[in-house]
C-alpha cells in the first residue's frame, strides 16, 4: 500500500525550506522552459559538487548538449549532506529539476510518494542489456522509477605506502589502524556527526551486515539485534580507541587521506577518481572489506525524472542518451570504479592503469543498497533515529545497547 504521508510533510515543509532549495533551481523553478524551441532542462547530483568527478560530468553533459538542437540539459550541485533533503522538498511542493541523481532511500521515499514519473511508456529497457543485481531496485509494484547512474561497491582503501600488507580480519583491521595513529597521522577515518547523517549511516551499514546483522527481515526492524549490537560495537570500539579524527567531516579526512595523513577509509568506487583528483601521485590500493561477513553497502544511485517536470519526454531523451554503449562508457570512466546501468568491458588501458578496479567488480554480488528491507521509502525515518542513536553512544551519554533498544523502540512506532 502506498504512503502518502511523506508528500504532505513534504509540502508542509515546502515554505519552510525554500531557501534551503533555492540553492539548487529556486522555488518556483522554471525547469523544462522552453527558449526559441529549445526545451531547457536542470540535472541534479550530488556528485556534480566532487572535485574531482564533478568537472568530467559537467563535460559529459556538455556532450550531450552538442548533440542537440532542441533539448538542452543545465548542471546543478547541492553538497552532498543537504541533497535529499533539499530536492525532495522541491519535489515535494511540485517544483524542482527535471531529472535527478537520488541515492536510495530518498528514491525509496520519493517514488513511495508518488514523485517520480514511472519510466516505463518513456523509456524502452529491453533495448539495453542492464545489469540485472542492481537494476531489480529500480521497479516498485511493477513500475519502473530509475535507471541506474552508479552503482557503486564499498572496499578498503589503503596507503599502500604506510601498508604494506592489507589486513585481512577485523582484528589485523584494529591493529592496523592503531599502529598507523601517531602526531597527525590516524589509521582510520569515518563519520561520527549528526551533520552528516547520511554518511553515518552509510559508514555503520558495513560494520552492521559486516557481522551478520540486518536493520530488518523483511517484515519486523531488527535494529538492537545481536548481531547489529556486535558490528556497532566494532565501529564503536574503533571511536574509542581514538584512531581517527574524531570531529571532523568527511571532506576533512578525505583531504587528509589525500594527503597521507589517514592510513583507511572504508569508501566505495567513487571515491578512487575523487582521491586522484586531490592528489594524482598518492600511493593507494584497494581491498575487500576484512570483516567477518563477505557483506558491504553499495551506492546504488538512479536517475529519474521529476513527476512536476512539464518536460518528461525530453529528460527521456538524455536518460536514453545516457544509456547508449558509448555515452555509458564515458560515464564509467568518470565515475571510476563505479559500474553503470549497462554491462561494459573495461578497457586493457583502465585496467593497467587502475589494477583493483576487478576487486570492486567481484563485490557486486554480495553488495546491498542501504536501505531497510521491507521498509524502503522509510529508511530515511528509520535512519534519522538510527543515526542520533548511535552517536549518542559514540559521545558516552548512554551505553550502546541501551541506544540501539531505544532506536529500535522509536523506530517501530515510527513506521506503524
Amino acid at each position: 500500500m502506498r504512503l502518502h504521508r511523506v508528500r504532505r510533510s513534504m509540502v508542509a515543509a515546502a515554505g519552510v525550506t525554500c531557501m534551503a532549495a533555492a540553492l539548487l533551481t529556486g522555488c518556483g523553478s522554471d525547469g523544462g522552459s522552453t527558449e526559441g524551441g529549445v526545451t531547457k532542462l536542470t540535472f541534479a547530483a550530488s556528485t556534480l559538487g566532487d572535485p574531482g568527478r564533478g568537472p568530467l560530468l559537467t563535460k559529459w553533459l556538455e556532450e550531450f548538449n552538442k548533440s542537440q538542437n532542441k533539448i538542452q540539459v543545465s548542471p546543478a550541485a547541492v553538497p552532498y549532506p543537504t541533497f535529499g533533503q533539499t530536492v525532495l522538498t522541491q519535489m515535494g511542493s511540485g517544483k524542482g529539476p527535471d531529472l535527478i541523481r537520488f541515492d536510495m532511500p530518498e528514491f525509496e521515499s520519493a517514488a513511495d510518494a508518488g514523485l517520480i514519473a514511472p519510466l516505463d511508456d518513456l523509456v524502452d529497457v529491453s533495448k539495453y542489456d542492464l545489469i540485472k543485481q542492481p537494476d531489480q531496485f529500480m521497479v516498485h509494484d511493477g513500475q519502473r522509477h530509475g535507471i541506474i547512474f552508479e552503482a557503486s561497491n564499498y572496499a578498503m582503501f589503503y596507503n599502500a605506502d604506510l601498508i604494506k600488507k592489507p589486513p585481512t580480519t577485523y582484528e589485523e583491521f584494529v591493529k592496523t589502524a592503531k599502529s598507523l595513529t601517531k602526531g597527525d597521522t590516524y589509521g582510520l577515518a569515518f563519520r561520527q556527526t549528526e551533520a552528516e547523517e547520511a554518511g553515518v549511516w552509510q559508514d555503520i551499514f558495513n560494520y552492521v551486515y559486516g557481522f551478520g546483522g540486518a536493520w530488518s527481515d523483511g517484515q519486523k526492524l531488527t535494529i538492537n539485534s545481536p548481531a547489529n549490537l556486535k558490528g556497532l560495537q566494532a565501529f564503536k570500539d574503533l571511536y574509542d580507541a581514538k584512531v581517527i579524527p574524531r570531529g571532523t567531516d568527511a571532506a576533512t579526512f578525505r583531504r587528509m587521506f589525500a594527503e597521507g595523513k589517514v592510513g583507511m577509509e572504508l569508501n566505495n568506487g567513487g571515491y578512487v577518481t575523487a582521491t586522484r583528483g586531490q592528489n594524482a601521485d598518492l600511493n593507494f590500493n584497494v581491498a575487500p572489506i576484512p570483516f567477518p561477513v563477505r557483506k558491504q553497502g553499495a551506492i546504488l544511485a538512479p536517475i529519474v525524472i521529476n513527476e512536476a517536470s512539464p518536460a518528461k519526454e525530453a529528460a527521456a531523451t538524455f536518460i536514453k542518451w545516457t544509456l547508449e554503449p558509448e555515452n555509458q562508457v564515458k560515464l564509467q570512466e568518470i565515475l571510476g570504479a563505479s559500474s553503470v546501468a549497462t554491462v561494459t568491458k573495461r578497457s586493457p588501458e583502465q585496467l593497467k592503469e587502475t589494477p583493483f578496479l576487478t576487486v570492486f567488480d567481484d563485490l557486486t554480488e554480495t553488495s546491498l543498497p542501504q536501505i531497510v528491507q521491507g521498509f524502503e521509502a522509510q529508511t530515511p525515518d528509520i535512519r534519522k533515529i538510527v543515526v542520533q542513536n548511535v552517536i549518542a553512544a559514540l559521545q558516552g551519554t548512554v551505553d550502546l545497547k541501551t541506544a540501539l533498544d531505544r532506536a529500535q523502540q522509536q523506530a517501530t512506532q515510527q513506521v506503524g
